[in-house]
């Protein structure tokens, strides 16, 4: 992929706004881009980017003037190959960018050709030849060289959230974490689960009652291993809602690594990116509807048509959250906050009401929106920010793995933890409409590049790579283990072009 996945972000960064649409878009200076583009990274749903350009070479920032005339046509570069290529429209990302999307339910051996037209003329180099194969999500075929699949997944060389979470564990003593974690942590949070990968399978036991959520860690796992040789590697991974080792580096004993979805800035649990973005990423285009590339071409109405309030909905999960409906109450100009479901404090609904549940798309009608924790970090974050209204964030000690890559008042708008400057921030912001504007912009830009859906599995193998290379012993399969297995239906069918090594298969 080279350079190609840096960018989207280079391209689209440019403000206050490059180009209107005065001018008519020409089909050969319109740029297109994107892992998609390439045959090497096998994603659930491929993507890539076009740049809409005027014939004089600017960038446009708003949609061009009428109905999208870019259209996407791809098929197999062989016609004795047939398969099943799932092609919505693109979509329209309000700022003179589209976002392309595919799903592929079946590998190609000869390749893809990948059309991109403007009406009935051909955009920048197209068409595209990914020469094959070219495989789909399901098709088990892991490239052994991890530095192979890293460079062509353009994997980042360092990931500074990995390297903080790192640094208390120089080497990972397992047979101490045997005998104490199933003591100190599944009696008494009853969500841990033990996991070992050896030769590329994964094996896992469960210890505690609420690991239900180990299925969307075995569907990662699972995906992760048909696309790249894994490292073999033993560790515990937690799957319920909040971090749980809090001892300090010079604690005696010391922490020990656990794996975890959510950090806190009192806990020294390794994050990797949360189920929520993984699961979205592995059903997009099928079994979900808000996904980190689709809410992209769903951000509502232009910014100076929105509706010039806060909104939040969403459980009761947090008191800061009924006190979000009083402040509602007494300040509707400002403020639209509603419960739409009680669990924690089902004692308040009769004074403070319900609210039907609102579509995800239909917060962006809002200008602002409020984001508050719920138990943990609240997982609508990284959504938030895709969309192009100003994030109000809640201080936390909570946070998810790219948290680190931002800024308060650079990508969003900081309240206090109990809320009471909120109604003043929202003052500003409708006092300060471009500087709101362009705080939303940022946080949307950076957002677009940080959640890639390729980079979780970069991640997501990082973390592994750097997890294997601590361990004080070899990795083994325990007593009451048990072979998570690939899926093994139509869908998985595929011939893999590489060569498997002799190894023996446990």
């Amino acid at each position: 992929m080279g350079s190609r996945g840096l960018l989207p972000l280079l391209l689209v960064a440019a403000w206050p706004p490059l180009l209107g649409s005065a001018e008519p878009v020409s089909p050969e200076r319109s740029l297109a881009w994107g892992p998609g583009l390439d045959a090497g990274p096998a994603l659930p749903v491929r993507y890539f980017y076009i740049q809409a350009v005027s014939a004089a070479g600017r960038n446009f920032s708003r949609s061009p003037p009428g109905r999208t005339q870019f259209k996407v046509v791809i098929k197999a570069l062989s016609p004795k190959e047939s398969t099943r290529i799932y092609t919505p429209r693109p979509l329209d990302r309000n700022d003179g960018t589209f976002l392309m999307r595919y799903r592929m339910y079946g590998s190609v051996r000869k390749g893809l050709k990948i059309e991109i037209l403007y009406g009935d003329q051909h955009v920048a180099q197209s068409p595209y030849i990914l020469k094959g194969p070219v495989y789909h999500e399901y098709c088990d075929c892991p490239e052994e060289d991890p530095e192979i699949w890293q460079n062509a997944m353009s994997c980042l060389s360092q990931e500074p959230q990995i390297t903080k979470d790192f640094i208390p564990f120089p080497t990972i003593d397992l047979q101490r974490m045997l005998k104490e974690i199933p003591a100190k942590f599944s009696q008494t949070r009853g969500a841990i689960v033990h996991y070992t990968i050896l030769n590329n399978h994964i094996y896992r036991r469960s210890l505690g009652k609420y690991t239900d959520f180990k299925m969307f860690s075995d569907e990662m796992f699972l995906s992760l291993a048909r696309k790249v040789r894994l490292p073999d590697v033993e560790f515990y991974l937690n799957v319920g809602d909040w971090p749980v080792e809090y001892r300090k580096a010079n604690d005696t004993p010391g922490p020990i690594p656990v794996i975890s979805w959510c950090g806190s800035v009192d806990s020294r649990d390794i994050v990797l990116p949360t189920y929520d973005v993984t699961h979205s990423t592995l059903e997009t285009l099928r079994g979900v509807t808000n996904d980190l590339l689709s809410i992209q071409g769903n951000t509502g109405p232009s910014w100076e048509n929105k509706t010039e309030q806060a909104l939040f909905r969403g459980r009761d999960s947090r008191e800061e959250r009924l006190h979000l409906v009083k402040l509602s109450k007494e300040n509707p100009d400002l403020l639209d906050a509603g419960i739409t479901g009680y669990f924690f404090f089902r004692e308040k609904e009769k004074e403070l009401g319900k609210v039907p549940l609102m579509g995800f798309f239909d917060f962006f009608k809002y200008k602002y929106q409020v984001n508050v924790d719920g138990t943990v970090a609240a997982y609508r974050f990284p959504y938030l920010l895709l969309g192009d209204s100003l994030v109000l964030k809640q201080d936390s000690q909570y946070y998810e793995h790219f948290y680190i890559g931002l800024k308060p008042w650079k990508h969003y708008v900081p309240v206090k933890r109990n809320l009471e400057d909120l109604l003043e921030k929202i003052k500003w912001a409708k006092e300060n409409d471009e500087e709101a504007r362009r705080i939303a912009k940022e946080g949307q830009l950076t957002a677009r590049e940080l959640l890639q859906p390729h980079k979780f599995y970069c991640y997501y193998y990082k973390v592994l790579q750097k997890y294997a290379k601590r361990q004080a012993s070899k990795p083994e399969i325990r007593d009451g283990m048990e072979l998570v297995p690939q899926p093994d239906d139509r869908d998985s069918v595929c011939s893999c072009h590489r060569k498997k090594p002799l190894r023996e298969d446990l």
